[in-house]
Formats: C-alpha cells, sequence, structure tokens
C-alpha cells in the first residue's frame, strides 16, 4: 500500500490519487494564509524497488511557473542526505521519477530546515565566547523571534545585521546563515579563523536565521500565519498582521545599522546575485562605491557568486521602501543589499547530483564574511582619511 504524507514540520501536499507507484497524482497546496504556491514537501511510503511517477499537476497554477524550467526535485531516505531527481516539465504539469531504494523517501522543493535545526543552531551558536541569544518579540502564532549577536559594542564599532527566511519557502536562506554563523561564532575549524577575530574587532553582528518561524512551520511558500508577505511590510509593520517584521525593525532601530543584508531565494534564475539599493531617492555616491566595491569583494571570496545576471535595477521601484534592504539602506545610509541564492543550480558552477544544495548555501554564508570584513576595513580607513577623520585622531 502506498501512502502519502506531509503531516509534519513545514509539510505541504494535497493527494489527488496514489493507488499506483507509476501515476501517483498530487498538487502543490497554497500558503495556509494566501495564494502563494510553490513549496511542497512530503513523504512516500511503500515504494521500495517500485518505478515511481509522481505528477504535480498544478505545477503551471504555480506562483512562479518559470522557476520549474530546468528544476529537479530533491530526494532523501533519511532526510539528512538530500540529491536531485529527474523531473520534467510540460508546461502544465511537473513529473519526477524515481526507484526509491528504501521504503520511504522524502521529497520537496528545496532541502528543509527544520524548526529542530533552527533551535539546535542557535543553542550551539550561544556556547561560543562572545555570543547570545536575544529575544526580540513573537510570531503571529507564538513562537520565538531570536536574533545572535556576536561581538561587543565599543567605540567605532560597527553594527551589521543580517536577516533571513522572510519567505519561508526559501531554505537556502537559512542553510546560509549556518554556514555564516559557523564561522562567525568559531565554530570547529574557524575556532582560530583570522578573518572572524579580526571582523568582530571592527564590528558587532546581529543575525536573525528565520524571520517567519510561523510560514516555515506551514510549509508556506512567501508568507506568515496572516497571509502577510513580510519583504512588503517593512514600512508599516502592524503587531497584528506582522509583528515578525517589527520587533525586528524595533531591535535594528535601537542598535542602528551600519551595513545589512536580507537573504533570500530565487526560483527562477540559476545564479547567486545581489540586488542593490540604487533605485532609491537619495541613494549617494558613496552608496554606489561602497556597493560595488562589497560586490568586488564577494566575487573575489566565492566563484559562486556572479554580477552578470540579476534583477533590473528598476524592478522594485513602485514599492522600494516597503522591503527590507531598501528600507534599511534609506533609512540608514549604509550598504543594504538583498542576496538571492537559487532554487535549481548554479549555471555557472552545476553540480550534477546536488544542484544547488544546503551545503553550498552554507559554505557561500561562510565566505561572505571575508567581503564583509573587506568593506568594514574600507570604510574604516576611509574615514580615517577624511578630514574630520584626521581632526579626530591628533
Amino acid at each position: 500500500m502506498i501512502t502519502v504524507s506531509s503531516r509534519f514540520d513545514s509539510g505541504a501536499i494535497e493527494v489527488v490519487a496514489c493507488e499506483r507507484a507509476d501515476d501517483i497524482q498530487l498538487r502543490i497546496r497554497a500558503d495556509s494564509h494566501a495564494e502563494f504556491r510553490q513549496w511542497f514537501h512530503c513523504s512516500l511510503q511503500g515504494v521500495q524497488g517500485s518505478d515511481c511517477r509522481i505528477r504535480l499537476l498544478n505545477a503551471s497554477d504555480c506562483t512562479y511557473p518559470d522557476g520549474w524550467v530546468d528544476y529537479r526535485t530533491v530526494a532523501s531516505y533519511d532526510r539528512k542526505t538530500w540529491f536531485r531527481i529527474p523531473t520534467q516539465y510540460d508546461g502544465r504539469e511537473l513529473v519526477m521519477t524515481l526507484t526509491p531504494e528504501h521504503d520511504s523517501v522524502w521529497l520537496a522543493y528545496f532541502e528543509p530546515y527544520s524548526e529542530e535545526r533552527h533551535l539546535d543552531l542557535l543553542g550551539r551558536c550561544q556556547r561560543q565566547p562572545g555570543v547570545r541569544t536575544r529575544h526580540l518579540g513573537h510570531s503571529v502564532e507564538g513562537r520565538d523571534i531570536t536574533a545572535l549577536t556576536i561581538g561587543e559594542p565599543a567605540p567605532g564599532r560597527k553594527q551589521v545585521w543580517i536577516i533571513a527566511r522572510q519567505h519561508p519557502g526559501e531554505t537556502m536562506a537559512e542553510w546560509f546563515c549556518e554556514g555564516l554563523l559557523e564561522r562567525v561564532t568559531g565554530q570547529g575549524a574557524w575556532r582560530h579563523d583570522p578573518v572572524r577575530r579580526v571582523l568582530l574587532q571592527h564590528a558587532v553582528l546581529h543575525v536573525v536565521p528565520n524571520m517567519n518561524p510561523d510560514g516555515a512551520a506551514h510549509g508556506n511558500l512567501r508568507t506568515n500565519a496572516m497571509g502577510a508577505n513580510l519583504n512588503r511590510e517593512w514600512m508599516e509593520p502592524d503587531p497584528v498582521r506582522s509583528p515578525e517584521v517589527l520587533v525586528v525593525r524595533d531591535a535594528i532601530h535601537a542598535t542602528g545599522c551600519d551595513m545589512f543584508f536580507d537573504v533570500h531565494g530565487d526560483e527562477g534564475l540559476p545564479y547567486v546575485f545581489v540586488a542593490g539599493s540604487e533605485m532609491l531617492p537619495g541613494f549617494t555616491e558613496r552608496q554606489r562605491r561602497e556597493q560595488q566595491r562589497f560586490i568586488e569583494a564577494f566575487l573575489r571570496a566565492s566563484p559562486d557568486f556572479q554580477n552578470a545576471v540579476g534583477y533590473p535595477a528598476g524592478k522594485y521601484n513602485e514599492d522600494a521602501l516597503k522591503l527590507a534592504s531598501k528600507y534599511i539602506g534609506h533609512a540608514y545610509g549604509c550598504l543594504s543589499l538583498t542576496l538571492e541564492l537559487p532554487f535549481k543550480d548554479n549555471a555557472n558552477l552545476p553540480d550534477a547530483e546536488s544542484g544547488w544544495s544546503a551545503q553550498r548555501s552554507a559554505l557561500l554564508g561562510a565566505a561572505m564574511v571575508q567581503p564583509i570584513l573587506e568593506q568594514l576595513l574600507a570604510t574604516t580607513s576611509t574615514a580615517a582619511a577624511s578630514p574630520a577623520g584626521r581632526a579626530a585622531a591628533s
């Protein structure tokens, strides 16, 4: 007997028929309180040795149907090791094929990042010297919104903020944060990392690995438990509709912000790229130089990053200040970027087995520590070389 289940953390699927292994019919479920749909996560049981053909019947009705072009589903037998399986999109249905080696197999849009792993990450990080967990507030359904603060405030030290998973189905964003956090908190081989040590002489880092824990638990693609797209709430966050944004925005206002990154996933583009703030009113030549300097440093730090393909500069002109990175860039006049990671693969460095993966996301997170440090050192040098800086030093 074949069964299909999604009754677990971030599970999401609708079952149409599963009597035959060669014609399992499913539908991608909408977000719990909104009509966005793309995320799926389910298990098949009773399928060992069967030639399975799994059809997602409503793929063309999803929020980003172009995201299915050249996409491959991720699968796992133990929910730890994930691999890509053959997947075809005919313009209507997404069809996956697999002959499972075991009785149960899990399928997902991307490698899930569970609530348990999130809590483990917080606990593991706070055990490191100079790291604190800070409760900022609650989500709509009462889940904790937690920031990790790394380093000690001191005169001249900059405030760097990094947030992830405003869109909960973009799980690669939290995998990215895990890799970054392991490096900046000095875990394992990173304990004696000189880049980390110098970075913390110049900055305090604040990281919110999961902005949308309700949406993550529900298996939503883009929204929270009230149907709010958090990355459109930054101008006027509401304590009822979008408390997650309100408490994080208040925390940023309390510390100030000298550098800001909002980490996401892009369904369609098979590249890693950033979206800048050049469309903002009052965007300065200094901000332009800082943005370009960071991009050039990131290119040196990781071959997975590129700047040839991305969003057009005017994509978000109409509602720019509702977005996190645009709001912060405008409010503080600082380097403020949205970082996008792919759901598919990096077309410049394809991986036939895994495509873009959790591990590559984490490695990219660790790599981004270097351009953050370069940016801090460059801005410190620029400030010291200015007339005001020379006067302060004399």
